[in-house]
């Protein structure tokens, strides 16, 4: 611990190591009461339940790690490789975004437009013309494509606002949507169920306008035109008696005669929104489950290979053609996704499992510590892939211990025996 002289003579404190100069005269640029770069879902996905759907599969991608890793040649992982590009992947991507805030933005992204770019910000060489390393990344918005190249729009976090830049296709990677047909598509189902909502939308602001939905039925046929002014004035009397009126109490005629609607007219809309539903959960591979938090092992593991798989290959795979070249693909460099498979088993479940994999030397135990957050043990032994319950080839016996025969008899004399 610092002692007291080294605390006052490099300490430093937020509020009282400040510049004279009032830090309000200074200028740092636009400001903005909102995160600028925040993804806002549009054509009307933010006030339908598209909205928990694009969020949940978002969150689930981005809490797979993605790695800058290194290949054997049998294609096996070897390392992860410590650059520029795997910092973006792991730590953060951009001065407003950690790694899994990139993922996460560029997921829905990809669902809300069907298909986006991600732009190499700050590069150590011109991506247009050689070789780089990538040092930031952000998403952005393909608003026009040519034969060979693209206009994106991206956020630049230097001048704090959205830019339109033209790059080649090599120089950034495309991501679509793999599940295009089903989410993005004009008539697709999602956009059909978009539409509906829409509807049933309508029909619950016109029901709770406040209307009260009455008939009058007046003592007289109304068909020239001054009965029907007649009649006119007997409405607008009843509506002045119910608006003035402390209790909403009005009087008629006893010769008149009011009928009110107290429902709407029946519709099929929920019903058709129910359907819809629950064709586009079996699409997209979800369940009722997987959205309420309460799958079993089985249903996650096909919403994963189904669903999530997809979107994790989708990201992984431009990105190492645009991001990684020839040369380093050649010497095993490649980008890659690693699931936990102990995310979704039980404690009795991965006791087994660490049994298994450990009694066949396939994981150490430091290994399956790590997995279950405890910390590594000191034991040389823990870091070895060896199994306990077999006797090991050259152990030496501790004095007084019994060295086993072949046939597993013990008539062998102690060790200390044996040194006499």
């Amino acid at each position: 611990m610092p002692s007291l002289i080294e605390r006052f003579k490099n300490g430093w404190n937020a509020f009282a190591s400040r510049d004279p100069t009032p830090r309000s005269y200074m200028d740092y640029g636009p400001g903005y009461f909102q995160r600028p770069f925040q993804r806002r879902l549009s054509r009307g996905n933010e006030r339908t339940i598209v909205t928990a759907i694009y969020n949940t599969i978002s969150i689930d991608v981005s809490s797979i790690p993605i790695r800058h890793v290194r290949l054997d040649d049998n294609e096996r992982y070897l390392e992860d490789i410590n650059d520029g590009l795997n910092e973006c992947l792991t730590l953060r991507a951009n001065t407003d975004q950690t790694a899994r805030d990139f993922i996460q933005d560029l997921v829905l992204s990809m669902f809300d437009e069907g298909v986006v770019a991600v732009v190499p910000v700050e590069t150590s060489k011109n991506p247009e013309k050689d070789t780089f390393d990538v040092r930031s990344m952000r998403v952005a918005k393909i608003v026009e494509w040519y034969p060979q190249h693209v206009k994106v729009r991206v956020y630049n976090e230097w001048a704090g606002r959205q830019e339109e830049l033209v790059f080649s296709k090599s120089a950034v990677s495309i991501h679509v949507n793999p599940l295009y047909s089903v989410m993005n598509e004009p008539n697709s189902t999602l956009q059909r169920l978009i539409r509906k909502f829409t509807l049933l939308d309508l029909v619950d602001e016109n029901t709770g306008a406040g209307k009260l939905d009455l008939i009058i039925q007046l003592p007289y046929v109304v068909k020239n035109k001054t009965q029907r002014e007649q009649a006119e004035r007997r409405r607008k009397e009843v509506e002045m008696q119910l608006a003035e009126s402390k209790y909403g109490i009005a009087y008629t005629d006893g010769t008149e005669r009011i009928t009110q609607l107290n429902r709407p007219v029946e519709n099929t809309l929920l019903k058709q929104i129910e359907s819809l539903t629950s064709t586009l959960y079996g699409q997209l591979g979800i369940t009722d489950a997987v959205m309420n938090g309460t799958a079993d092992e089985k249903t996650m593991l096909n919403y994963y290979n189904r669903t999530v798989e997809p979107v994790l290959a989708s990201i992984v795979e431009p990105m190492v053609w645009s991001f990684l070249s020839r040369t380093a693909r050649s010497q095993g460099q490649s980008i890659k996704y690693f699931r936990d498979p102990f995310r979704l088993v039980s404690l009795n479940d991965i006791a087994n499992a660490a049994d298994v994999l450990c009694r066949n030397e396939i994981t150490s135990s430091n290994e399956i510590r790590q997995r279950i957050g405890l910390k590594p043990s000191d034991d040389p032994k823990a870091d070895m892939l060896r199994n306990s319950n077999m006797p090991q080839e050259n152990t030496v016996p501790q004095e007084g211990e019994t060295m086993m025969g072949p046939d597993g008899d013990d008539s062998n004399p102690p060790i200390s025996e044996i040194m006499d």
